[in-house]
């Protein structure tokens, strides 16, 4: 695989690498505020699983113990692209779908803005990345009973483990993952790095998804809509804590309660002598 950095949201540990699977890494590892580090084996993040060979499911079933698949796509999406070789397993399936108020079909495949321009003629990159993280802000509003229902889900451990995707697994599966870490006190300059490792892995998945019915659209991968730059995240993660206090202040005003939010926390992280 390629190398992966040793920053705060990097660790070669982390991916876990399946035959027909681009994106799919652990969300334990990270540092949390106060001391301490995000639990091994409890959650992870993935683009979308339908391509999992036998042998692929055989792993996440056996050595991570896979138990729940948080579907993040849209039901249309999701019935068009199905669950591939997991649907015939006893994996529980949640559907969840994660899209704006209104949703449509660029929810699952972002459009590119403008007329007659090439792949990532977006403007200067401070535009890019106001764009895509006023997107991701526009996924939140419009999925707070899809977000408080997966959080409720990863704070279960008889769920565990829980896999999360979406399709590209970066902007849906995105959002879900930072909220779910800076409710538990990872910072921010962790969470925009471990959202930057999707980096790594774009061209091939924008190979695998341009094969797929629901994903011919997909902008070219020069485009920011594909790009996974620490600053969106970072714009993103501002946003949430001045308009909404934080992911945890955010999940409350939503329906999680406090005994939840608490749960979430002793099942996410795990003290600096684990």
């Amino acid at each position: 695989m390629e190398a992966t950095h040793d920053g705060p949201g990097g660790g070669a540990a982390r991916w876990v690498e399946l035959a027909e699977v681009d994106n799919i890494r652990d969300l334990g590892g990270l540092p949390v505020l106060g001391g301490g580090r995000t639990r091994h084996g409890v959650v992870f993040r993935a683009s979308t699983l339908q391509d999992a060979t036998a042998g692929d499911v055989e792993l996440l079933l056996g050595r991570y113990r896979l138990r729940t698949v948080v579907d993040l796509r849209g039901p249309d999406e999701a019935a068009r692209e199905g669950h591939g070789l997991l649907a015939d397993t006893a994996v529980r399936r949640v559907s969840l779908p994660v899209r704006r108020v209104q949703a449509l079909v660029t929810d699952a495949v972002p459009a590119v803005r403008g007329e007659g321009g090439e792949a990532g003629e977006a403007g200067d990159a401070g535009e890019a990345a106001d764009d895509t993280a006023g997107f991701y802000e526009g996924l939140l509003d419009g999925s707070g009973a899809s977000l408080v229902d997966a959080a409720r889900i990863v704070a279960d451990t008889e769920q565990h483990a829980v896999v999360f995707h979406c399709a590209v697994g970066k902007d849906r599966t995105g959002v879900l993952a930072a909220l779910l870490l800076d409710a538990v006190g990872v910072p921010a300059d962790a969470i925009a790095a471990d959202y930057a490792l999707t980096a790594q892995r774009v061209v091939r998945i924008r190979e695998r998804l341009a094969r797929l019915p629901s994903y011919r659209d997909l902008p070219a991968v020069e485009h920011h809509y594909m790009a996974s730059k620490p600053q969106v995240m970072h714009h993103f993660l501002d946003t949430l804590r001045t308009r909404h206090g934080g992911a945890g202040r955010w999940l409350r005003e939503r329906g999680l309660t406090g005994a939840e939010l608490g749960r979430l926390k002793d099942v996410l992280v795990a003290g600096p002598e684990s």
